[in-house]
This record gives structure tokens, sequence and C-alpha cells, in this order.
């Protein structure tokens, strides 16, 4: 699946700042070749997707690193909506 539309909210970006000026430099540019990845196939094998458990089963997450990842929710097939990101204590 390659989104045409990605969209979140206010938290999102909170969030997503926040995220960021944690990040190094090489960290930086390791999240810009995993959005590169998402953007082109949510599915691909390097990111790892998978769908969430529990009371988080209508969500999928992929990997930013080996602790890190984005958490989404399909909308359509052409669009997701990124919820959080973080470490997997996100959405807890």
């Amino acid at each position: 699946m390659k989104p045409k539309s990605i969209s979140f909210d206010s938290v999102f970006e909170k969030h997503w700042n926040k995220y960021l000026t944690r990040l190094t430099e090489r960290q930086k540019e390791q999240l810009r070749n995993r959005l590169a990845i998402f953007n082109e196939d949510v599915f691909d094998k390097r990111l790892k997707t998978h769908r969430l458990k529990g009371n988080l089963k209508d969500y999928y997450a992929f990997s930013i690193n080996y602790s890190d990842r984005i958490v989404f929710k399909i909308i359509d097939e052409n669009s997701v909506y990124f919820i959080e990101v973080g470490d997997h204590d996100v959405c807890y």
C-alpha cells in the first residue's frame, strides 16, 4: 500500500517535535529513510509493520529503529493517520 495522504493531529505533532529534539543527526537521517520507505510501501519488510493487539487492535506500528516506532491507523486504501511516535510504551 502506497499512501497518498498522511495526516495527524496537534497531539501527534507535539510528540513528534519533542521526539525530534532528542535525536542525533544520524538518527534523523535514519528516520527520514524510514519515512521514505513508508511513503513507498506501508508494509515494506524493512519497516516491520505489524498490527497491534488488545485495545489497539485497529492500529498498526512500524519500526523507526530497534526501540522506537510510529503507531498509525489505515483510514482507507490511500490514507493513513499517525497516532503516536516513541518507544514501545506509547499508546498504553
